[in-house]
């Protein structure tokens, strides 16, 4: 009898000291972007908040420039628990309706774009229940930019939708970017990104589509000679946390993850519109000419885009499913 309450003892020591070493560690949170970029700032303003708020209890180091690897990568290894948290844009190979969140031209104002994104619209709950169902925790938005082309040579009519540009660019390895690519008179390519800046200055390609101002100074300004802001697609990172861990969490704590969160998103909002133009002002000064685009242009590339790739896409993604996310978008 008494071996037996000596074991209970044990087990019960042993247990209290592996939930305490849980909630000392520090969380892992991963970002595709250099030290001091602007996601690195707010994640680190992100954790501080956390750890002042939780009195210590819940700390987290922060690793940028996807040093714990790929964005794709990365959130399949949250989703499995080998990373805890995450900020960076969707991966599609786990779930190819998860392209819906990047959809070319889907919306292509900011006041648009917010309503869209906020906790209890409809597109925001589509995009948590995807991650949902692969053990990932949708914490908060984090707003990035509209995208746009880089370009090392000048493209021929620029701004119109019709014309052959006659330069080859790189895409995102996925479907909607290629066919929208094509459609607005470019040549895509699909290529890695963590090859893409190589291929632009080797001559493979003539330019990259997929980011924004923000993206090209911090990965391409060495290979910008021309920044075309067509508004391509709102690029919206997501910080997420494995599903398990904040299950894992009491009530109280939850509480804690989910008002840093919030704050974290909140803070973002009001700067993120104010940050595109910055960024496209240090392409500028730092050599590359700001082709200028009418909100006409961009709404003839949009319509264009939304006539012929849009019913493609919607094959890939499931159609009944997909256009019953579009009809939800807020105008």
């Amino acid at each position: 009898m008494q071996k037996k309450l000596s074991v209970a003892v044990v087990m019960m020591f042993v247990c209290i000291l592996a939930v305490g070493t849980a909630q000392a560690r520090s969380w892992k949170i991963s970002h595709v972007r250099p030290q001091n970029a602007a996601i690195d700032k707010d994640l680190k303003l992100f954790a501080a908040e956390l750890a002042e708020i939780s009195k210590g209890n819940m700390k987290a180091k922060i690793y940028a420039s996807s040093s714990l690897g790929d964005y794709t990568v990365v959130q399949e290894r949250v989703g499995l628990g080998a990373v805890d948290m995450a900020c960076q844009p969707v991966a599609f190979a786990a779930d190819k309706r998860m392209q819906i969140a990047n959809f070319p031209f889907m919306m292509t104002t900011w006041a648009q774009a917010e309503k869209n994104f906020t906790a209890t619209a409809p597109l925001r709950k589509t995009i948590a229940g995807l991650y949902q169902e692969q053990d990932i925790k949708l914490l908060a938005t984090w707003p990035a930019y509209f995208g746009g082309v880089a370009l090392n040579k000048e493209p021929e009519n620029p701004t119109d939708p019709n014309a052959k540009k006659g330069l080859k660019i790189r895409v995102v390895p996925s479907k909607s970017f290629k066919l929208m690519a094509d459609t607005i008179g470019f040549i895509g390519t699909p290529i890695p990104f963590s090859e893409a800046f190589t291929a632009v200055q080797t001559g493979v390609v003539d330019g990259v589509v997929g980011s924004g101002a923000e993206g090209y100074y911090a990965s391409f300004r060495d290979v910008t000679k021309f920044y075309l802001p067509l508004n391509t697609h709102f690029e919206m990172w997501y910080l997420i946390m494995n599903a398990e861990l904040y299950n894992g969490l009491d009530d109280s704590q939850k509480a804690l993850v989910d008002k840093a969160a919030a704050d974290f998103e909140q803070r973002r909002w009001e700067r993120a519109e104010a940050d595109q133009a910055a960024n496209e002002q240090r392409l500028a000064d730092y050599g590359a000419k700001i082709i200028p685009v009418s909100k006409e242009a961009v709404e003839a590339h949009a319509t264009k885009v939304r006539e012929q790739v849009w019913p493609i896409i919607l094959s890939d993604v499931g159609e009944d499913w997909g256009r019953n996310v579009l009809s939800n978008i807020i105008q």
